[in-house]
């Protein structure tokens, strides 16, 4: 009785899946139709045999293939068809033409004595000659009266072909080659080729291979002159083994400080994630050049590994190592990276993620000792997302962990900047919170929570402190509600505006923490404050400086406005204006009772116009003491202009870490694109308070029909140092694009070539 009952079950889901097969992958309808409006051409329809014949233009569509001919006789039950006369195929992104083309809209078989075929994503294109299947057996239900091979894996072979990069009948540069295979949407590869310049063979390879996403095997040269480095010539060759291994080979060199090279190998591992390893080396003959403070070794070079993966599903790794021979080395030779990071570390994570809760497990080391760090030898935290419990209206959270830290500190020269020290830890937060609505509106969130840690006594010459045990009781609520009105009859032709809706947020964050049993001053600093321009969180546990938390009696007072508004169907805030400070009931001898008054403010007036704020103003020394505002035009694809001002008060010591002073810098980048052809950009960096042009660079970009160029110059006033001047050429192929006419993007240190 089982078995027949399984037997049944079992024929029953056979017969679902066919079902279900049926109506996921339909079958696909033939749409004709002819392209003359004049009537004078033929058609010849046989239904009981299927056999057509249409004269005087046709289109054809089958699925996401479409055929355009002069004249066409087929078959709508084989789906074998013969086109001559201007044949254009369009499918799977390349586009075929052909004088007469043999083509199966069925089984996408295609046979053409000469071709044309062309892939505009990576700008690549070929020719050639008795284009037809790969071989892979006789076609067993003998559909194609010819004798030809089916397409059953769609790859296509052809004879005396050529490939190339340049969309004219005459190509300047191309690679001819005795036989070709055409794998659409990944490669071209060819066997016997020869490279030509012109009518010129500069070049031979017995294999090649020509990619179809844009990652194709091409160099890049950058020649120039830049006063740090005397003339120079920056080359690379960016190559791809297969799916699963690419990589560039660099070799550089600079009068003024020699040559160089290195090379990137990236490994694509599928399901085991991403991996990047990155080697450059220079011999520097001039390395304390304008380095009057830390005068780099002759030696200079970084290594660079990179991890990330996701094997399973909610587990992740990440990892990244990362080793430099000084200081200044990002500095000076790869400014786009130092921009991004001056201070790239060396880690490893491993995060575990559940229902309800989060492991992770992290490991820093130093590896560069001219950066301060602090070593977690690990540090493993358990995170609990809120979550209600049982049948309550309580909802409970904590984060706990344990670890073992070292703070190692920047060595400067050979000599420590600090007195290291090291301690274990362990620290555990909970907190229990009670969600509330009153009068249908007004949402209540009151909290307590308290946090336990133990540290370890402390090791090293740098510690001070036995092993100590500390608890600190934290509560607060949060208040807030939301108002707001319709205007649906608003509207403006010029601010786009279709309706209009005010929605304004006021809250009340309370925080409340007595002082702790153990004052920050007596404990090790592995966890603490660091300087920021922006309003650092209060409420725990995103208040993550554990060993600096101290007594505090604070509200944080907010209100949020947006006014949004309908454009192309969608709903977009046409204002948005944040404001906020805090309210400190008690504060610190060296605190007033008010904090800064932050504001921030997106006013998009129209989709193509954007003006942006940030603002920190001083209420207790009634002076503003941040400010950066940002107005965007981006009107069409011809131009565009930024506008941006950055101003930091050097009167305001709490955002400001020693030895920095303040700056008022108006920036300006505009770009236009002249024609098809040409296009310029502009940057320039204003100090008003010096009367300083502080920086200014200009680039000029050149379409080249298979190749995209630009020249550069920047030209950079370094205050109480040598002025910097580069001027660089850089060129690419638009199947492998590295700037290119529209590039709005692009970035001066881009285009310099570091």
């Amino acid at each position: 009785m089982k078995k027949l009952l399984a037997a049944l079950l079992a024929v029953a889901a056979i017969a679902f899946a066919g079902s279900v097969f049926a109506q996921v992958k339909p079958e696909l309808e033939l749409e004709i139709r002819t392209l003359s409006n004049s009537g004078d051409g033929q058609i010849e329809y046989d239904s009981a045999k299927g056999t057509f014949v249409y004269t005087n233009g046709l289109m054809l569509k089958y699925g996401d293939a479409v055929l355009t001919a002069d004249a066409v006789r087929g078959n709508t039950i084989t789906g074998e068809i013969f086109a001559v006369g201007h044949v254009h195929i369009l499918r799977d992104d390349l586009a075929w033409t052909g004088d007469s083309v043999q083509y199966n809209y069925k089984t996408r078989q295609m046979l053409a004595e000469q071709f044309r075929t062309g892939y505009p994503p990576a700008s690549v294109f070929a020719a050639g000659e008795n284009l037809g299947a790969e071989n892979l057996g006789r076609d067993p239900t003998n559909r194609v009266a010819t004798g030809q091979n089916t397409l059953t894996n769609g790859i296509y072979t052809a004879r005396n072909a050529f490939i190339t990069t340049d969309d004219i009948a005459n190509p300047a540069e191309k690679i001819r080659a005795s036989s070709i295979k055409i794998i659409p949407g990944k490669s071209i590869e060819a066997r016997n080729a020869v490279l030509y310049l012109g009518n010129v063979p500069v070049f031979y390879f017995p294999y090649y291979k020509q990619p179809l996403d844009g990652n194709m095997n091409h160099f890049n040269f950058v020649p120039g002159y830049r006063t740090s480095y005397g003339e120079f010539l920056l080359s690379s060759y960016t190559w791809q083994l297969n799916d699963a291994v690419d990589g560039v080979l660099r070799a550089d060199y600079r009068t003024s400080r020699g040559a160089a090279g290195g090379a990137d190998l990236n490994l694509h591992l599928g399901q085991w994630g991403e991996a990047a390893l990155k080697y450059y080396y220079l011999h520097d003959k001039d390395p304390n050049y304008d380095n009057p403070a830390v005068v780099p070794p002759a030696n200079r070079q970084l290594f660079g590994l990179g991890y990330n993966a996701t094997p399973y599903t909610n587990l992740n790794f990440n990892a990244q190592v990362n080793y430099l021979s000084d200081s200044l080395i990002l500095h000076d030779f790869f400014q786009g990276a130092y921009r991004q990071n001056p201070q790239p570390s060396t880690f490893l994570e491993i995060n575990r993620l559940f229902d309800n809760f989060s492991v992770d497990v992290l490991t820093v080391v130093q590896i560069n000792d001219f950066f301060e760090t602090v070593e977690r030898l690990p540090d493993v935290q358990l995170t609990g997302f809120r979550q209600q419990v049982f049948d309550t209206p309580l909802y409970y959270e904590s984060k706990s962990s344990i670890g073992y830290y070292n703070r190692e500190f920047a060595v400067t020269n050979g000599v420590p900047t600090g007195l290291d020290y090291a301690a274990g830890r362990f620290d555990t937060y909970h907190q229990v919170t009670l969600p509330q609505t009153f009068f249908g509106w007004l949402n209540v969130i009151p909290r307590v929570g308290g946090r336990w840690s133990y540290y370890g006594e402390e090791t090293g010459p740098g510690g001070t402190n036995d092993a100590t045990p500390r608890a600190v009781f934290i509560t607060g609520a949060e208040a807030t509600f939301k108002v707001s009105r319709l205007w649906a009859s608003a509207t403006n032709g010029w601010l786009a505006l279709d309706g209009l809706r005010h929605i304004a947020e006021p809250s009340l964050n309370y925080v409340y923490v007595p002082s702790p049993s153990v004052g920050p001053a007596e404990l090790p600093q592995f966890d603490y404050v660091q300087p920021s321009l922006r309003p650092l969180p209060i409420e725990f546990p995103d208040y993550n400086s554990i060993d600096s938390i101290d007594s505090q009696n604070v509200i944080r007072m907010g209100l949020r406005n947006r006014l949004q508004t309908k454009r192309a169907g969608q709903l977009e805030n046409f204002l948005f204006w944040d404001v906020y400070t805090d309210w400190r009931l008690t504060p610190d001898a060296d605190q007033s009772a008010f904090a800064d008054l932050y504001s921030d403010v997106v006013f998009r007036p129209r989709t193509w116009f954007t003006f942006e704020s940030e603002v920190r103003y001083d209420v207790s020394l009634g002076l503003l003491a941040v400010a950066q505002h940002t107005l965007t035009l981006r009107p069409n694809e011809i131009w565009s202009w930024s506008l941006s001002h950055w101003y930091l008060n050097n009167e305001v010591s709490a955002v400001l870490t020693p030895g920095q002073t303040g700056n008022s810098l108006l920036i300006s980048t505009l770009y236009y694109k002249l024609n098809e052809n040409w296009g310029i950009r502009a940057t320039h960096q204003y100090e008003l308070r010096e009367g300083i042009m502080q920086a200014q660079s200009y680039a000029i970009y050149r379409d080249l029909r298979s190749w995209t160029a630009a020249l550069a110059l920047r030209l950079q006033n370094n205050q109480g140092s040598p002025n910097d001047v580069t001027v660089a050429f850089t060129f690419s192929l638009k199947a492998a694009p590295k700037t290119g006419v529209g590039g709005d993007t692009v970035h001066s240190a881009g285009l310099l070539g570091y």
